[in-house]
Protein backbone atom coordinates (compact mmCIF):
# COMPACT_ATOMS: atom_id res chain seq x y z
CA UNK A 1 0.00 0.00 0.00
CA UNK A 2 1.61 3.13 -1.07
CA UNK A 3 2.24 6.09 1.06
CA UNK A 4 0.65 9.85 -0.31
CA UNK A 5 0.04 12.98 1.26
CA UNK A 6 -3.60 12.76 2.56
CA UNK A 7 -5.88 15.91 3.52
CA UNK A 8 -6.97 13.84 6.31
CA UNK A 9 -9.56 17.16 7.57
CA UNK A 10 -9.00 21.25 6.87
CA UNK A 11 -6.17 22.11 8.65
CA UNK A 12 -4.71 18.07 9.09
CA UNK A 13 -2.06 16.73 6.62
CA UNK A 14 -0.88 13.42 7.31
CA UNK A 15 1.89 11.26 5.18
CA UNK A 16 0.83 7.72 5.78
CA UNK A 17 -0.57 4.66 3.69
CA UNK A 18 -3.68 4.65 1.60
CA UNK A 19 -5.10 2.15 -0.52
CA UNK A 20 -5.28 3.64 -3.95
CA UNK A 21 -6.47 1.97 -7.81
CA UNK A 22 -2.86 -0.16 -8.27
CA UNK A 23 -4.35 -2.13 -11.47
CA UNK A 24 -3.21 -1.22 -14.73
CA UNK A 25 -5.76 -1.08 -17.58
CA UNK A 26 -5.61 -2.11 -21.12
CA UNK A 27 -5.42 2.20 -21.82
CA UNK A 28 -3.66 3.13 -19.17
CA UNK A 29 0.13 3.78 -17.48
CA UNK A 30 1.85 2.92 -14.49
CA UNK A 31 3.68 6.43 -13.67
CA UNK A 32 6.23 6.40 -11.06
CA UNK A 33 5.74 10.47 -9.61
CA UNK A 34 9.29 12.22 -9.84
CA UNK A 35 8.21 15.89 -8.80
CA UNK A 36 4.63 17.54 -8.40
CA UNK A 37 3.63 21.05 -7.96
CA UNK A 38 1.49 22.69 -4.85
CA UNK A 39 -1.79 24.47 -6.42
CA UNK A 40 -3.39 26.44 -4.86
CA UNK A 41 -6.45 25.08 -5.12
CA UNK A 42 -4.46 22.37 -2.99
CA UNK A 43 -3.78 24.65 -0.71
CA UNK A 44 -7.04 26.27 -0.32
CA UNK A 45 -8.48 22.72 -0.05
CA UNK A 46 -6.24 22.43 3.19
CA UNK A 47 -7.41 25.29 5.14
CA UNK A 48 -10.37 25.86 3.71
CA UNK A 49 -11.74 22.08 3.28
CA UNK A 50 -13.49 23.18 0.32
CA UNK A 51 -13.83 25.56 -2.96
CA UNK A 52 -17.44 26.51 -4.06
CA UNK A 53 -19.56 23.26 -4.10
CA UNK A 54 -16.40 20.69 -3.87
CA UNK A 55 -16.00 19.83 -0.47
CA UNK A 56 -13.91 17.49 0.89
CA UNK A 57 -15.64 15.04 2.82
CA UNK A 58 -13.02 12.38 3.20
CA UNK A 59 -9.72 11.75 3.19
CA UNK A 60 -7.84 13.00 -0.14
CA UNK A 61 -4.67 12.38 -1.73
CA UNK A 62 -3.46 16.31 -2.84
CA UNK A 63 -1.34 16.79 -5.96
CA UNK A 64 -2.40 17.76 -9.64
CA UNK A 65 0.91 19.13 -11.59
CA UNK A 66 2.80 16.44 -11.21
CA UNK A 67 5.67 14.59 -13.85
CA UNK A 68 7.49 11.23 -13.78
CA UNK A 69 8.22 8.24 -15.58
CA UNK A 70 6.29 5.82 -16.89
CA UNK A 71 6.78 2.06 -15.50
CA UNK A 72 4.49 -0.49 -17.36
CA UNK A 73 1.71 0.25 -20.17
CA UNK A 74 -1.58 -1.17 -20.79
CA UNK A 75 -1.89 -3.74 -23.47
CA UNK A 76 -3.05 -1.13 -25.91
CA UNK A 77 -0.96 1.28 -25.52
CA UNK A 78 1.15 2.17 -28.26
CA UNK A 79 2.53 5.65 -28.04
CA UNK A 80 3.98 5.28 -24.66
CA UNK A 81 6.71 3.11 -23.42
CA UNK A 82 8.65 2.15 -20.51
CA UNK A 83 10.89 4.48 -19.78
CA UNK A 84 9.81 7.18 -21.57
CA UNK A 85 9.86 10.72 -18.86
CA UNK A 86 5.81 12.28 -18.97
CA UNK A 87 3.63 14.28 -17.63
CA UNK A 88 -0.03 14.08 -17.15
CA UNK A 89 -3.21 16.00 -17.92
CA UNK A 90 -5.17 15.63 -14.61
CA UNK A 91 -8.42 16.14 -15.96
CA UNK A 92 -10.68 13.17 -17.65
CA UNK A 93 -13.22 13.49 -19.11
CA UNK A 94 -16.09 11.18 -19.99
CA UNK A 95 -14.96 10.40 -23.88
CA UNK A 96 -18.78 9.55 -24.73
CA UNK A 97 -19.90 13.22 -23.96
CA UNK A 98 -20.92 15.63 -25.91
CA UNK A 99 -18.35 18.85 -24.48
CA UNK A 100 -15.78 16.03 -25.35
CA UNK A 101 -16.99 15.06 -29.00
CA UNK A 102 -17.07 18.82 -29.73
CA UNK A 103 -13.22 19.27 -28.15
CA UNK A 104 -14.37 20.96 -25.01
CA UNK A 105 -13.81 18.35 -22.55
CA UNK A 106 -12.62 20.87 -20.14
CA UNK A 107 -16.09 21.85 -19.56
CA UNK A 108 -17.40 18.18 -19.46
CA UNK A 109 -19.58 18.31 -16.52
CA UNK A 110 -18.35 14.50 -15.55
CA UNK A 111 -14.92 15.20 -15.88
CA UNK A 112 -12.79 13.53 -12.83
CA UNK A 113 -10.28 16.01 -11.91
CA UNK A 114 -7.24 14.78 -10.12
CA UNK A 115 -7.57 16.19 -6.14
CA UNK A 116 -10.75 17.80 -6.67
CA UNK A 117 -13.83 15.65 -4.24
CA UNK A 118 -13.49 13.04 -4.24
CA UNK A 119 -10.93 11.83 -6.47
CA UNK A 120 -7.67 11.09 -5.18
CA UNK A 121 -4.67 13.33 -6.46
CA UNK A 122 -1.14 12.56 -7.47
CA UNK A 123 1.20 13.28 -4.47
CA UNK A 124 2.11 9.19 -3.82
CA UNK A 125 4.93 7.59 -5.63
CA UNK A 126 3.08 5.87 -8.07
CA UNK A 127 -0.30 6.50 -9.82
CA UNK A 128 -2.53 5.00 -12.81
CA UNK A 129 -3.41 7.13 -15.62
CA UNK A 130 -5.04 6.90 -18.75
CA UNK A 131 -2.32 7.24 -21.90
CA UNK A 132 -4.43 9.52 -24.10
CA UNK A 133 -3.92 12.05 -21.27
CA UNK A 134 -0.03 11.22 -20.59
CA UNK A 135 2.40 13.18 -22.60
CA UNK A 136 5.95 12.26 -23.56
CA UNK A 137 8.28 15.35 -22.39
CA UNK A 138 11.16 15.70 -24.38
CA UNK A 139 15.15 15.41 -22.85
CA UNK A 140 15.65 18.89 -22.22
CA UNK A 141 12.70 19.36 -20.27
CA UNK A 142 12.88 18.92 -16.64
CA UNK A 143 10.92 17.20 -14.44
CA UNK A 144 10.22 20.38 -13.02
CA UNK A 145 9.51 21.88 -15.98
CA UNK A 146 7.14 19.36 -16.80
CA UNK A 147 5.40 19.12 -13.34
CA UNK A 148 4.78 23.42 -14.38
CA UNK A 149 2.67 22.44 -17.82
CA UNK A 150 -0.17 21.84 -15.75
CA UNK A 151 -0.28 25.72 -14.70
CA UNK A 152 1.28 26.59 -17.93
CA UNK A 153 -1.77 25.04 -19.88
CA UNK A 154 -3.70 27.81 -18.20
CA UNK A 155 -1.82 30.74 -19.30
CA UNK A 156 -2.16 28.94 -23.05
CA UNK A 157 -6.11 28.43 -22.66
CA UNK A 158 -5.88 31.94 -22.00
CA UNK A 159 -3.97 33.46 -24.96
CA UNK A 160 -5.42 31.17 -27.22
CA UNK A 161 -9.23 32.18 -26.38
CA UNK A 162 -7.56 35.77 -26.71
CA UNK A 163 -7.24 35.01 -30.92
CA UNK A 164 -4.31 37.43 -30.08
CA UNK A 165 -2.73 39.16 -33.44
CA UNK A 166 1.08 40.02 -33.74
CA UNK A 167 1.91 42.88 -32.38
CA UNK A 168 -0.88 42.98 -29.71
CA UNK A 169 -0.33 44.87 -26.23
CA UNK A 170 -2.27 43.32 -23.35
CA UNK A 171 -2.33 43.71 -19.99
CA UNK A 172 -2.64 41.24 -17.52
CA UNK A 173 -3.98 41.94 -13.64
CA UNK A 174 -2.71 39.79 -11.30
CA UNK A 175 1.02 38.89 -10.81
CA UNK A 176 0.35 35.48 -9.08
CA UNK A 177 1.44 32.18 -10.70
CA UNK A 178 -1.62 31.98 -13.13
CA UNK A 179 -1.24 35.86 -14.14
CA UNK A 180 2.58 35.70 -15.05
CA UNK A 181 1.78 32.13 -16.84
CA UNK A 182 -0.76 33.67 -19.05
CA UNK A 183 1.55 37.35 -19.50
CA UNK A 184 4.30 34.43 -20.64
CA UNK A 185 1.96 32.75 -23.05
CA UNK A 186 0.53 35.97 -24.06
CA UNK A 187 4.41 37.12 -25.41
CA UNK A 188 4.41 33.58 -27.07
CA UNK A 189 1.14 33.75 -28.73
CA UNK A 190 2.30 37.17 -30.43
CA UNK A 191 1.70 40.16 -28.09
CA UNK A 192 4.80 42.54 -28.43
CA UNK A 193 4.46 43.85 -24.63
CA UNK A 194 2.53 43.07 -21.97
CA UNK A 195 2.59 45.47 -18.87
CA UNK A 196 0.91 43.39 -15.68
CA UNK A 197 -0.85 45.12 -12.41
CA UNK A 198 -0.82 43.78 -8.66
CA UNK A 199 -0.85 45.56 -5.41
CA UNK A 200 2.88 43.79 -4.32
CA UNK A 201 6.01 44.72 -5.81
CA UNK A 202 7.99 41.51 -4.99
CA UNK A 203 5.66 39.27 -7.16
CA UNK A 204 5.76 42.49 -9.90
CA UNK A 205 9.66 42.13 -9.82
CA UNK A 206 8.95 38.11 -10.65
CA UNK A 207 7.90 38.90 -13.46
CA UNK A 208 9.52 41.70 -14.68
CA UNK A 209 12.82 39.36 -15.49
CA UNK A 210 11.01 38.37 -18.71
CA UNK A 211 11.64 40.64 -21.36
CA UNK A 212 8.86 42.74 -22.77
CA UNK A 213 6.58 42.50 -18.98
CA UNK A 214 6.21 45.75 -17.67
CA UNK A 215 4.83 45.79 -14.22
CA UNK A 216 2.34 48.22 -12.64
CA UNK A 217 1.68 48.63 -8.77
CA UNK A 218 -1.54 49.94 -8.42
CA UNK A 219 -1.28 51.19 -5.04
CA UNK A 220 0.99 54.03 -6.88
CA UNK A 221 -0.63 53.87 -10.59
CA UNK A 222 -3.35 53.26 -12.39
CA UNK A 223 -3.13 50.34 -14.75
CA UNK A 224 -5.64 51.77 -16.89
CA UNK A 225 -4.53 55.19 -17.21
CA UNK A 226 -0.54 53.53 -17.60
CA UNK A 227 -1.68 51.56 -20.21
CA UNK A 228 -3.30 54.43 -22.15
CA UNK A 229 -0.45 56.62 -21.98
CA UNK A 230 1.73 53.87 -23.21
CA UNK A 231 -0.92 53.50 -26.29
CA UNK A 232 -1.27 56.93 -27.09
CA UNK A 233 -4.43 56.90 -25.51
CA UNK A 234 -6.05 53.59 -27.08
CA UNK A 235 -5.55 51.18 -24.04
CA UNK A 236 -4.71 47.58 -24.42
CA UNK A 237 -5.88 45.03 -27.19
CA UNK A 238 -6.38 42.44 -24.71
CA UNK A 239 -6.83 42.34 -20.97
CA UNK A 240 -6.57 39.51 -18.97
CA UNK A 241 -8.45 39.12 -15.81
CA UNK A 242 -6.20 36.90 -13.47
CA UNK A 243 -7.14 38.35 -9.94
CA UNK A 244 -10.65 37.78 -9.20
CA UNK A 245 -10.87 41.10 -7.41
CA UNK A 246 -14.22 43.53 -8.24
CA UNK A 247 -11.15 46.63 -8.21
CA UNK A 248 -9.07 44.62 -10.60
CA UNK A 249 -12.69 43.66 -13.33
CA UNK A 250 -14.14 47.02 -13.36
CA UNK A 251 -9.96 47.76 -13.79
CA UNK A 252 -10.14 45.43 -16.92
CA UNK A 253 -13.09 47.26 -18.41
CA UNK A 254 -11.74 50.56 -18.19
CA UNK A 255 -8.06 49.22 -19.58
CA UNK A 256 -9.27 47.79 -22.83
CA UNK A 257 -9.17 49.22 -26.29
CA UNK A 258 -12.56 49.93 -27.87
CA UNK A 259 -13.09 46.77 -29.88
CA UNK A 260 -10.49 44.67 -27.66
CA UNK A 261 -11.21 41.73 -25.60
CA UNK A 262 -11.15 41.03 -22.40
CA UNK A 263 -10.23 37.68 -20.88
CA UNK A 264 -11.70 36.03 -17.53
CA UNK A 265 -9.29 33.63 -15.57
CA UNK A 266 -9.29 34.56 -11.95
CA UNK A 267 -12.83 33.70 -10.13
CA UNK A 268 -14.23 36.14 -7.68
CA UNK A 269 -15.15 34.45 -4.19
CA UNK A 270 -18.47 36.14 -4.46
CA UNK A 271 -20.51 37.50 -7.34
CA UNK A 272 -19.30 41.13 -8.04
CA UNK A 273 -21.14 43.75 -10.22
CA UNK A 274 -20.25 44.19 -13.63
CA UNK A 275 -20.50 47.73 -15.91
CA UNK A 276 -22.08 46.37 -18.56
CA UNK A 277 -23.05 49.80 -20.34
CA UNK A 278 -18.96 50.39 -20.02
CA UNK A 279 -18.27 46.55 -21.77
CA UNK A 280 -21.14 47.48 -24.64
CA UNK A 281 -19.96 51.13 -25.41
CA UNK A 282 -16.42 49.93 -26.63
CA UNK A 283 -17.77 46.29 -27.83
CA UNK A 284 -15.40 44.51 -26.27
CA UNK A 285 -15.31 41.20 -27.13
CA UNK A 286 -15.62 38.69 -23.79
CA UNK A 287 -13.53 35.06 -23.26
CA UNK A 288 -13.64 33.36 -19.95
CA UNK A 289 -11.61 30.82 -18.86
CA UNK A 290 -12.28 27.48 -17.28
CA UNK A 291 -8.76 24.91 -17.07
CA UNK A 292 -7.65 24.17 -20.41
CA UNK A 293 -8.34 21.56 -23.30
CA UNK A 294 -6.06 20.55 -25.94
CA UNK A 295 -3.01 22.69 -24.94
CA UNK A 296 -0.55 20.35 -23.36
CA UNK A 297 1.34 19.23 -26.43
CA UNK A 298 1.36 23.14 -27.24
CA UNK A 299 2.55 23.89 -24.14
CA UNK A 300 5.25 21.22 -24.25
CA UNK A 301 6.55 22.66 -27.45
CA UNK A 302 6.93 25.71 -26.33
CA UNK A 303 9.32 24.75 -23.79
CA UNK A 304 11.55 22.50 -25.32
CA UNK A 305 11.78 25.33 -27.94
CA UNK A 306 12.89 27.63 -25.58
CA UNK A 307 10.83 30.41 -26.14
CA UNK A 308 9.42 30.16 -22.94
CA UNK A 309 11.74 29.54 -19.75
CA UNK A 310 9.46 28.34 -16.54
CA UNK A 311 12.57 27.36 -14.25
CA UNK A 312 12.54 31.29 -12.44
CA UNK A 313 9.23 30.48 -11.10
CA UNK A 314 9.80 27.91 -9.33
CA UNK A 315 11.01 29.18 -5.83
CA UNK A 316 11.73 26.52 -3.56
CA UNK A 317 11.44 22.21 -3.79
CA UNK A 318 10.69 20.35 -0.65
CA UNK A 319 11.05 16.58 -0.45
CA UNK A 320 8.54 14.42 -0.71
CA UNK A 321 8.99 13.87 3.61
CA UNK A 322 8.68 17.07 4.11
CA UNK A 323 5.13 17.70 2.10
CA UNK A 324 3.66 19.06 5.42
CA UNK A 325 6.13 21.70 5.50
CA UNK A 326 6.05 22.82 1.40
CA UNK A 327 2.13 23.00 2.11
CA UNK A 328 3.08 24.78 5.37
CA UNK A 329 5.09 26.87 3.16
CA UNK A 330 2.62 27.71 0.03
CA UNK A 331 -0.21 29.06 3.18
CA UNK A 332 2.49 31.55 4.09
CA UNK A 333 2.17 33.38 0.65
CA UNK A 334 5.74 34.96 0.77
CA UNK A 335 5.54 37.84 -1.71
CA UNK A 336 8.38 36.40 -3.54
CA UNK A 337 7.06 32.96 -3.76
CA UNK A 338 5.77 31.62 -7.38
CA UNK A 339 5.86 27.86 -7.23
CA UNK A 340 6.84 25.02 -4.76
CA UNK A 341 7.45 21.46 -5.79
CA UNK A 342 7.87 18.77 -3.90
CA UNK A 343 10.12 15.83 -4.88
CA UNK A 344 9.81 11.97 -4.78
CA UNK A 345 12.53 10.12 -3.03
CA UNK A 346 15.21 8.55 -5.05
CA UNK A 347 13.66 10.75 -8.15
Amino acid sequence: MPQALVLEETKRLSLRDIDLPSDVGPKDVRIAINTVGVCGSDVHYYTHGKIGHFVVKDPMVLGHEASGVITEIGSEVRHLAVGDRVCMEPGIPNMSSKATKLGVYNVDPDVRFWATPPIHGCLTPSVIHPAAFTYRIPDNVSFAEGAMVEPFAIGMQAATRAKIRPGDIALVTGAGPIGIMVALAALAGGCAKVFIADLVDEKLGVAAQYGNIHPINVTRDNAAAAVAEATGGWGADVVFECAGAAKSIQGALEAVAPAGCVVWVGMPVDPVPFDLVLAQSKEIRMETVFRYANMYDRAIELLASGKVDLKPLISETFAFDDSVAAFDRAVEARPTDVKIQIKMPDA
